[in-house]
């Protein structure tokens, strides 16, 4: 995990982030972000608190990374 993507998130949002602040930091909009985790299309940990559906900041970085790697890759293969 880069250190780097998970202080950048948390500077900006805080240890946890919501369905909104996920989307924005994807360039997702929340209503698709929504559809793709009720469909499980999307490999990112999210938990209810109070009726706001967030995610472990830490985990969105992960998840961010997964994907530049998975891009390298591709560009790699290519």
């Amino acid at each position: 995990m880069s250190m780097f993507t998970t202080m950048m998130l948390f500077e900006k949002y805080g240890p946890r982030m919501s369905v909104e602040q996920i989307g924005a930091a994807l360039g997702l909009a929340s209503g698709t972000l929504h559809a793709r985790l009720a469909q499980g299309k999307l490999d990112l940990p999210t938990y209810v608190d109070e009726k706001l559906r967030c995610a472990d900041t830490r985990l969105v970085a992960e998840y961010l990374d997964r994907l530049r790697d998975q891009a390298r890759q591709a560009i790699a293969t290519a």
